[in-house]
């Protein structure tokens, strides 16, 4: 926006704006008897008055690092358990089981009234029908599901537990989308039966790995053999499984089925005696041990540790309130208004903010891909009759552009908690990294690819089947043989960056990121200095800089002279970095960080229809896929945007700089929304946002997908979220804009968090801020509004 049109608010001083010490604002601020956040969260709960057609009609519920999907069929109530990873020897991302819940008499289909709802404010589902109350919760402190079970007239009860991985198979072609390292492999994939049956007082089910796996393979394949000895192996003696258990149930024998496309075998506990009350527990246990009976005995131990269902309730109904009291964004606030899109977006958005926070404190990061709810791929696309384990795009494999958005909002929303499973991915494998090249290079530093194996390396279908270490190589040593993603080794830059901005807006730096960064900047600034000298006896240009050569911008602009991408993640790490106080940067560090950046080349820029915008690279011989890469210097690394310089570059770049009509979309991954968003695009940003966060076309409103990816498409969401936040606020430097691309006629109820520990409160109605509070009050000072919502615009 024009800065003639904006006001601070310390020049406020004749405008009324209302303060208020309580969370919240508007019409929510009301002395009334419901507590305000119950109203609001109320109004967004998901509510179904019939039963489901099949799995595809789920609905997520979870904690901690468990996701149910659970839906209401015939006469059964029927849950998908996941647990964040459960990895086979193949680096698939499997379920654990299912679950079905029956009752006699069964209240369903006979025409009592139903109900299945989600309590966002509590994290329970609860199904109702007639009389008969089923709630269940997975507990936020210990990996435990729970389901209670209320009947006004005592009813039996039956719980069956079904696997269909119950003999050992070859997988098949049609899955090698779960385990992408073996797409041209010279072995086939093979799934192991899980070892499931009656033990331990109910049904115990366990898959335990084999001793070889998936990471010998690409040790072999990417020539490492002399360091497997010091790489992380994450697969080796994991084991995964659960143990159903309930007071007053005793085994009912087995049954056998097919659910969908699938065979399974299900092990039945059933009550001794109807009863008006039962109660279940699902004890699901992820963890390495190096036999079968270790890991029994940490389920043993998991299963003593169990404190009750009424301290799990408690606790895990306290931590999701507080959940919800962290932030918000409600549009149109003042009730449930489902055929407005504007309020439909703001649901969505703190639906799909369920469901990351459902994996809150994963030792492993949502995936992109579906997370923890995805269901029979059928159901998706009907032609894959599969198995419910399928997931495109791989399973311990993440995909970097991907899981990035997944987690940038959980930086404005307060859930910086949420980001560490996503850090420590990064952290743990640092090691690895600065191995690899070693190893492939001769130099220091962490280099990190963008198809990245849970245990740190290369996708084997991105590595490439056809070069092999006794034969010559059609690559360089340590680079991908793929057309998409081989040199895309700047991804790790966002994730050095997001780590900064974790600090920045906590104040709570991580011990040894600091390292972590100065290592993948090492990789950097030592690989392009020997690349160039190894070809022109130089390590600089003519000019002093950096030359970037080979590169990608992205998976789309290929053998790239100086991306763009590149450039910007660099410089913006940089800065980032120098910005720190001098207690944590040191005058070395400092003098080298700044020496470093001024050897970073120029922004490349290019004109296109009679304007100057930015380029995606200074050359490139080939556009391979869809992204945006000369926009990322304004999204993910804030170069450019509202208050900062040369705003008007980007805007030309948005529209005029683009190459092919396909780069602009909002499915997946696309940042479009984001990108007018930061630019102050204030119409194509509220018309982008409205289509990506409106309503999946699925019975679930933010099961998105497949797109690019699955369903339900976790980077849609994401990315969905970002855009509107940044519609709402953007914090260039100490500063805090707020309606910076916001459409004046959708009134919102917001409570955002910025950096320095701050926190936005603010209430925007019919075009006017009716009410703002900011935390610490000596940051409203860094507060900046534009003139039409404090009044002062002129007439």
């Amino acid at each position: 926006m024009d800065k003639a049109k904006r006001a601070t608010l310390a020049g406020l001083t004749a405008m009324a704006v209302v303060a208020s010490a309580r969370p919240g604002a508007g019409a929510e601020r009301r002395q009334d008897d419901v507590d305000p956040l119950d109203r609001r969260m109320a109004d967004y709960d998901p509510v179904w008055r019939s039963a489901s057609r099949d799995a595809g009609e789920s609905m997520p519920c979870g904690a901690g690092d468990i996701g149910l999907n659970v839906w209401v069929e015939g006469d059964d109530v029927l849950f998908y358990v996941a647990r964040s990873g459960a990895f086979d020897e193949t680096n698939s991302y499997l379920k654990l089981g299912r679950a079905r819940l029956r009752f006699d008499p069964s209240p369903f289909g006979r025409g009592a009234s139903f109900e299945q709802r989600l309590s966002l404010v509590t994290g329970e589902m609860v199904v109702t029908c007639g009389d008969l109350v089923v709630t269940l919760w997975a507990d936020v402190a210990s990996p435990i599901v729970r389901v209670a079970v209320e009947s006004s007239a005592p009813v039996a009860m039956t719980a069956t537990w079904e696997s269909w991985r119950t003999h050992d198979r070859d997988y098949l072609p049609a899955e090698m989308s779960m385990h992408r390292a073996y797409d041209g492999a010279p072995v086939t994939p093979r799934q192991y039966a899980d070892e499931v049956g009656f033990a331990e007082g109910g049904v115990l089910s366990l898959h335990h790995n084999r001793d070889n796996s998936v990471f010998d393979l690409l040790i072999e394949q990417q020539g490492l053999d002399e360091v497997k000895d010091q790489l992380w192996n994450p697969l080796a003696g994991l084991g995964f499984g659960a143990l159903l258990h309930g007071d007053g149930f005793v085994p009912a024998g087995t049954v056998e089925g097919r659910y969908g496309s699938t065979a399974f075998i299900g092990w039945t506990l059933g009550s001794r005696r109807p009863q008006r009350r039962h109660e279940l527990r699902l004890f699901c246990h992820v963890a390495q041990a190096p036999t079968r009976d270790e890991w029994i005995a940490g389920l043993r131990r998991l299963a003593m540790s169990d404190s009750g269902a009424a301290v799990s309730r408690r606790r895990s109904r306290r931590w999701w309130r507080s959940f919800w009291e962290r932030s918000w964004i409600v549009v149109e606030p003042g009730g449930a208004r489902p055929n407005s899109q504007p309020w439909r977006i703001g649901r969505n958005y703190q639906l799909f903010r369920h469901q990351l926070g459902t994996n809150a404190r994963g030792a492993w990061p949502t995936k992109f891909n579906g997370g923890n709810f995805t269901v029979d791929p059928e159901f998706t696309q009907p032609e894959l009759r599969l198995s419910p384990d399928y997931r495109a795009w791989g399973g311990g494999e993440f995909t970097a552009q991907n899981q990035r958005l997944v987690h940038w909002p959980m930086l404005k929303s307060g859930d910086s908690d949420l980001m560490r499973p996503q850090l420590d991915f990064y952290r743990r494998l640092r090691r690895t990294a600065e191995l690899r090249t070693q190893h492939y290079w001769g130099h220091k530093g962490a280099c990190f690819v963008e198809q990245i194996e849970n245990f740190g390396l290369c996708c084997g279908q991105e590595w490439g089947w056809q070069r092999t270490w006794n034969k010559p190589a059609t690559r360089m040593p340590g680079v991908e043989d793929s057309a998409f993603v081989d040199y895309l080794w700047d991804t790790v830059l966002e994730f050095c960056l997001m780590m900064l901005e974790v600090g920045r807006f906590t104040g709570a730096h991580v011990s040894g990121d600091l390292a972590f960064i100065d290592s993948c900047l090492t990789f950097f600034d030592e690989h392009y200095r020997r690349e160039h000298a190894r070809i022109t006896g130089s390590e600089l240009g003519a000019d002093g800089k950096l030359v970037l050569f080979p590169g990608t911008a992205c998976e789309t602009y290929k053998n790239t002279l100086n991306s763009t991408v590149t450039i910007a993640g660099l410089d913006a790490v940089l800065a980032a970095l120098l910005a720190l106080p001098e207690r944590m940067l040191g005058t070395a560090l400092r003098e080298r960080y700044a020496a470093l950046r001024t050897t970073l080349p120029k922004l490349p820029t290019r004109r296109m229809s009679g304007r100057q915008v930015i380029a995606p690279a200074a050359l490139w011989d080939r556009i391979q896929n869809v992204e945006i890469p000369q926009l990322y210097p304004v999204f993910p690394y804030h170069r450019f945007g509202v208050g900062l310089p040369n705003l008007q570059l980007a805007v030309d770049t948005w529209h005029h700089g683009v190459d092919t009509a396909a780069q602009k979309d909002i499915k997946s991954w696309h940042q479009d929304a984001i990108f007018c968003a930061r630019l102050g695009l204030t119409d194509e940003a509220a018309m982008l946002t409205a289509r990506k966060l409106d309503d999946s076309g699925r019975r679930y409103p933010t099961f998105w997908g497949p797109g690019h990816d699955w369903a339900p498409d976790h980077n849609w969401g994401g990315s969905g979220m970002i855009g509107l936040q940044e519609m709402l606020m953007q914090t260039p430097g100490d500063l805090i804009h707020l309606f910076p691309a916001w459409p004046r006629d959708w009134d919102v109820d917001f409570r955002l968090h910025a950096p320095h520990g701050t926190r936005v409160d603010a209430t925007l109605q019919a075009g006017r801020l009716v009410a703002l509070l900011v935390e610490p009050p000596a940051a409203q000072s860094r507060v900046v509004l534009p003139a039409w919502a404090t009044g002062l615009e002129p007439s």
